[in-house]
């Protein structure tokens, strides 16, 4: 028998089976960089319109983690969707350089030696820390495949950065925005600054919860109360922060809720008529007796007294005051709280906060002097029990403000601070007005969490006590504290800032004369004598000007954003933060859309945490699988929720790829020997099966596209991995399989096939591209010259334009019952491969019979079922023909049944096909018919 295998169209391709991510990644990088691709891709030409993604710099202080790395995936992919949908879409990526995390870490390198340094060595010290982590994430994001100007990023340490900021602060001060005064704000005591809301999580917190009685010996009660003896009298408060005891200035009560005196254990105690059961069963009151009622505001002006220091704290009114917890009357302590501050200043309290920057009570306060407060929280209790002040304490964990960086309780501390004002020029007010009427917010519910933020927030606190980052630009007098800050002067030194080697450092290093204006007097003392103002911005200020010193100014961007995209907890960070700045100096929001990730946690929904030991680096990834596993795992899943990450989940992403690999593989494979200019078909010359299954792809392929549109990746990629294991590799590729092999090279069959094939890779290739970059790119540099356009890359093709009306709705109905009729003929043989009475498919023979109208309708198509249905005989029979043990009854259509049988004649070695007819060719008499007439023409 002659070997029949060199007469097959078998597959011929480079394109190689394994893809060795990890080994040959580093190689198609270099390939991108040293072709410049980003460039080619990123072309400013023609009518493409731009599309600005703003990119939000991360922190320069570490290796990326999975959610740094998400994060560039996701931008990476829409940025090359974009280029590909016609826009210019450029990314420039940016690095936050300031803050508090490098300086700490600066200053636990340089130990003791820092006490000896001066700020602009420190600062010196900072910024090559930044530069150092900023080298080691740039080449980390660049392996992921990310694409962009990576030589020339944004950082916020650049000269023209910081000036850009500093101006902006001028442009608040010229609208009277910046206002200085004392106010509570979040200190952190072990880091020593001001700490804006978003610098704040909450996490489980232990604290002491103490009720104390302050005495009222206030005659003026008896007005209310007539049975009430104001020197056995005392009001009840509760709280969990005893340290604020000692700073107390005044009691709150609400005006509307009812008060009751309640004499036990013979002294008498005032607190709301709601609580008073709940709260005498707790103290242990065993008698009870009501001697009077008497409304909130009727207590309004008494003299209750300090339980611990000789001092007035009078009753005040406040409508924040509820019966959830504690007693209806609460301690108000103004230099440490936002409402006590309120309060306080409706009632001319004295904003009072006798700390420390470490939080350690001044040598003024007596018992606790030089304890830090939590420290004084024990002895605070002790000192209230002594005095007999205290008439009940526990322990309680709840939600507690900490700092984001070391991860401690912050406190409410009273100082004197710089703050953007939320009232100014209406910045609260508009705002609101952009979230809700300028701005796109993917998922919706971004709009509600952000707008519910800007709404409740007290004024943004701006300066940080620390040395690395943008100096607030204002002079303060010697003589009584004023601040200078006008603002065209402020505009002057700015303009120093920007033609510095080091900008803000000018600040530091320029000395009074070159900075104080001459002959500046003191409008409020007279003083001549001026100093610096040494605080720095927010870091939150820094990033949220990038807007001015990043979109406005690049020429790859233009403002407002189109979009802005990064974590959930941005919300309260720098989505935050860019609003207020932008809004506040340009009455707009700085960006279109703004699109939310989650969070990386692991396989079993879990947070990452180093002490579980779940904590997965994304260069072990790319290490094992290679970085476009990584990127297919970000595609895979809906990110708009937690994403979840394990080695389990990465087994079926390799899966998941090999399949859409091999299916890539195939149909390169088969196009080997296609010239598409010489060999294509006109589509109206394309078998209609052909057309069929173009069809279905291109409707899989556009329904990709449209969710590319949307940010809705997890469909394209789920859509992909369908179209590839089940649209073509199980079926239509399947069905081929035997036209593209044993047809003629030059047969209308093989070419009609060729000609889909041709079509649907160009469609794989830009499905692809955005999320499998490494793979796409591969297989468009490995498509012969004829099939390729005369572009670099495969991220610079443009969009494939769909086919219109491929199908009458009558072929698209015939063969839709088709592929029905072959899910039926496979449930048919099933039996009789699993009895092991037929091993391959093609060792079967079918009979359908058909009732009408379905008969008639296949009869068009019976000489296709056996290719189709992959048996080697199929023949179709009117349905009341069939005998009564025909076999197999279908389910899904209504009196149509399959008889199954061995396959008739021998099988063909050369098309593997069953025939009865092997041998009728005197010239092959070892092949069927159809093969032999394929030799025939060879």
């Amino acid at each position: 028998m002659a070997d029949y295998k060199a007469t097959l169209n078998l597959p011929k391709t480079s394109f190689p089976m394994r893809a060795n991510l990890a080994k040959n990644e580093p190689k198609m990088l270099n390939f991108w960089d040293a072709n410049n691709i980003y460039s080619a891709m990123a072309r400013k030409d023609g009518d493409r319109p731009p599309f600005v993604l703003h990119d939000g710099p991360p922190y320069a202080n570490g290796n990326i983690h999975l959610g740094t790395a998400m994060n560039k995936v996701l931008k990476d992919m829409i940025v090359k969707y974009k280029n590909m949908q016609g826009h210019n879409a450029e990314y420039v990526p940016g690095w936050d350089c300031h803050g508090l995390p490098i300086e700490l870490k600066v200053e636990r390198e340089l130990g003791s030696d820092k006490k000896s340094m001066s700020i602009l060595d420190i600062r010196k010290q900072c910024r090559e820390y930044a530069l150092k982590y900023l080298d080691i994430q740039r080449e980390e994001f660049k392996k992921l495949g990310v694409l962009g100007t990576w030589d020339a990023p944004y950082l916020t340490m650049n000269p023209s950065y910081e000036a850009a900021t500093a101006r902006e602060l001028a442009r608040f001060m010229e609208r009277g925005s910046v206002v200085r005064n004392k106010k509570p704000i979040y200190w952190c005591c072990s880091c020593e600054t001001a700490l804006a809301e978003a610098e704040v999580e909450y996490g489980e917190h232990t604290s002491p919860s103490i009720y104390v009685r302050f005495p009222l010996p206030d005659d003026r009660l008896r007005e209310s109360i007539p049975q009430a003896d104001p020197d056995r009298t005392s009001l009840v408060i509760w709280t969990t922060t005893p340290w604020t005891i000692p700073d107390n200035m005044a009691v709150a009560v609400h005006p509307d809720l009812e008060y009751v005196l309640v004499r036990a254990h013979g002294n008498d105690y005032l607190l709301a008529e709601e609580l008073w059961q709940e709260r005498a069963e707790g103290f242990g009151w065993e008698t009870t007796e009501i001697l009077g009622r008497v409304s909130g505001a009727a207590l309004e002006g008494l003299n209750a007294r300090h339980p611990l220091y000789n001092r007035h704290s009078p009753i005040v009114l406040a409508d924040y005051v509820s019966t959830d917890a504690g007693t209806g009357c609460v301690h108000t302590a103004p230099g440490h709280g936002q409402e006590d501050f309120e309060t306080g200043q409706r009632y001319g309290l004295e904003v009072y906060s006798p700390l420390d920057d470490q939080g350690r009570f001044l040598s003024s306060v007596p018992f606790f002097a030089g304890l830090t407060v939590f420290e004084a929280n024990p002895e605070v209790i002790a000192k209230l029990q002594e005095f007999g002040m205290l008439l009940a304490q526990e322990e309680i964990s709840h939600s507690y403000p900490h700092c984001w960086r070391c991860k401690k309780p912050v406190i409410f501390r009273a100082t004197t601070q710089w703050f953007i004002s939320m009232e100014a020029n209406g910045l609260r007010d508009k705002a609101l007005k952009a979230i809700d009427s300028e701005v796109q917010w993917i998922p919706s519910w971004g709009r509600e969490r952000i707008h519910s933020m800007i709404a409740n927030r007290p004024d943004w606190c701006i300066s940080r006590q620390r040395m690395w980052g943008v100096p607030i630009i204002a002079l303060l007098c010697e003589g009584c504290g004023e601040a200078y800050y006008e603002a065209d002067w402020v505009h002057a030194i700015v303009d120093r800032f920007a033609e510095h080697e080091r900008g803000a450092d000018y600040w530091f290093e320029a000395s009074l004369e070159d900075i104080v204006p001459e002959g500046l007097t003191c409008p409020s003392c007279g003083g001549t004598h001026w100093a610096k103002e040494d605080d720095i911005l927010d870091v939150w200020f820094d990033s949220g000007t990038s807007f001015a010193a990043v979109v406005e100014q690049r020429d790859e961007c233009r403002y407002p954003a189109d979009l802005y995209l990064e974590g959930t907890d941005q919300h309260r960070g720098w989505f935050h933060s860019s609003l207020l700045a932008s809004v506040g100096t340009r009455d707009q929001a700085p960006y279109k859309t703004v699109l939310t990730h989650g969070f990386v946690v692991d396989g079993q929904g879990r947070k990452m945490s180093k002490s579980i030991g779940n904590v997965v680096a994304p260069q072990e990834i790319m290490d094992k699988y290679g970085a476009e596993i990584l990127r297919m795992w970000v595609a895979s899943e809906n990110y708009q929720e937690d994403l979840r990450i394990s080695e389990n989940i990465l087994k079926q992403l390799v899966d998941a790829y090999r399949r859409i690999r091999n299916t890539c593989r195939f149909i390169l494979g088969n196009l080997a020997d296609f010239d598409p200019s010489q060999n294509g078909l006109p589509l109206d010359e394309v078998l209609s099966f052909d057309r069929y299954a173009l069809d279905l792809i291109q409707t899989r392929h556009q329904r990709m596209q449209e969710a590319y549109s949307r940010y809705e990746f997890h469909k394209v990629f789920h859509t992909l991995h369908h179209m590839c294991v089940t649209d073509l590799s199980a079926f239509y590729l399947d069905i081929l399989k035997d036209r593209l092999y044993v047809s003629a090279p030059g047969s209308i069959e093989r070419r009609s096939a060729q000609t889909v094939l041709h079509r649907i890779l160009q469609m794989l290739l830009r499905d692809m591209a955005p999320f499998l970059s490494f793979t796409a790119e591969e297989l468009f540099q490995h498509l012969p010259e004829c099939m390729r356009p005369d572009v670099p890359s495969v991220f610079t093709l443009s969009p494939v334009e769909p086919v219109q009306d491929l199908l009458r709705e009558d072929e698209r109905a015939l063969w839709d019952h088709v592929c029905s009729l072959r899910e039926e003929i496979t449930k048919a043989i099933e039996p009789w491969r699993k009895s092991g009475d037929i091993g391959h498919p093609l060792s079967a023979a079918v009979t359908i019979y058909a009732p009408e109208p379905l008969h008639s309708e296949l009869s068009s198509v019976a000489g296709q079922l056996r290719e189709i249905c992959i048996v080697s005989q199929a023949s179709l029979e009117q349905a009341d023909s069939a005998p009564e043990d025909a076999g197999f009854a279908s389910d899904v259509f209504p009196g149509l049944s399959i008889a199954v049988n061995a396959a008739q004649g021998d099988k063909c070695p050369r098309c593997w096909v069953f025939s009865p007819e092997i041998g009728s060719d005197a010239a092959h008499p070892d092949v069927c018919p159809r093969c032999s007439a394929v030799l025939q023409q060879l």
